[in-house]
């Protein structure tokens, strides 16, 4: 992998660690990561989009890793997770950057996308829905609701910390093991993975953002994205229903969808050529 820069942002109070890579004046793609990774999550995409020119910034989302983690569930509030992006942004000096999320991410990703529409040139999401979308399939689908069974358990207190951090983490390392096709995760990764989860505060912090989503709901005043937007789906997805990738594309101005009918929920390790390909194409166009 090409070296990375180490940098951080601020917003506010909070720190924002990241990797950096590519030409300082190119235009800038923001990678998200999501539930439970780091930056690592986008390791595979970086040395291409930069290669292409692009400057490349993957920062670990407030509560993982290495940026901080304040205190609180509604620090993790959709608002807040979107006010880091834009500070980014601004801090880069930029009024418009390319964005990109996958799982958490993406729903980082789509809300900044409602909320800051003149902020973000083009959108792309990997398996997870619109906002609109998941809240209706988690209302109305019972298959839905039975896939997303660890969000409820993710409300209860201290429990989920506890039964995360047994084992030597054994509950996330072997769930993404077994979420994703085999030889997905190496044992460097996993290991990687356990060093970020033992970071002081981060399972806390990691799991307030689910336990955020159910009692600080986001507030859209226009729900359709009005950025042009690209959604890529993993159709094996254990936790995400495939037909949400189609409906999502209903809230979207102008928006593709590209499937991959082997590709697990974690589309970007198990396809990374090609999930680059897909991003690099867009932006560039």
């Amino acid at each position: 992998m090409l070296p990375v820069e180490v940098t951080t942002f601020q917003n506010g109070s909070i720190k924002l660690n990241a990797v950096a890579a590519g030409p300082a004046n190119g235009p800038v793609v923001l990678l998200l990561h999501g539930f439970p990774e780091f930056w690592r999550g986008w390791h595979h995409q970086i040395e291409p989009l930069a290669q292409a020119g692009f400057r490349v910034i993957v920062p670990d989302q407030r509560g993982y890793n290495l940026s901080d983690k304040p205190p609180g569930v509604a620090s993790y509030a959709i608002s807040e997770l979107v006010s880091d992006v834009i500070a980014i942004a601004d801090q880069l000096g930029r009024e418009k950057i390319f964005l990109a999320g996958h799982d958490w991410g993406a729903a980082v990703a789509w809300s900044t996308a409602l909320l800051h529409p003149t902020r973000i040139a083009k959108l792309v999401v990997l398996n997870v829905p619109h906002p609109s979308v998941m809240r209706r399939f988690l209302g109305t689908n019972r298959r839905q609701l039975r896939k997303s069974w660890y969000m409820f358990f993710f409300q209860l207190p201290w429990l989920p910390e506890a039964l995360f951090r047994s084992g030597n983490f054994n509950m996330g390392a072997s769930s993404l093991v077994r979420s994703s096709k085999p030889g997905t995760f190496s044992n460097e990764d996993l290991e990687l993975y356990r060093a970020a989860w033992s970071q002081p505060g981060a399972l806390t912090s990691m799991i307030h953002w689910y336990r955020a989503a159910f009692r600080h709901r986001a507030r859209f005043t226009d729900r359709t994205v009005h950025v042009p937007t690209r959604v890529l789906w993993g159709e094996r997805d254990k936790f995400l229903l495939a037909e949400m990738a189609q409906a999502s594309l209903r809230y979207c101005d102008q928006a593709e969808l590209f499937t991959f009918a082997d590709a697990s929920h974690w589309l970007q390790h198990e396809q990374p050529a090609r999930v680059s390909e897909l991003l690099i194409d867009f932006f560039r166009a």
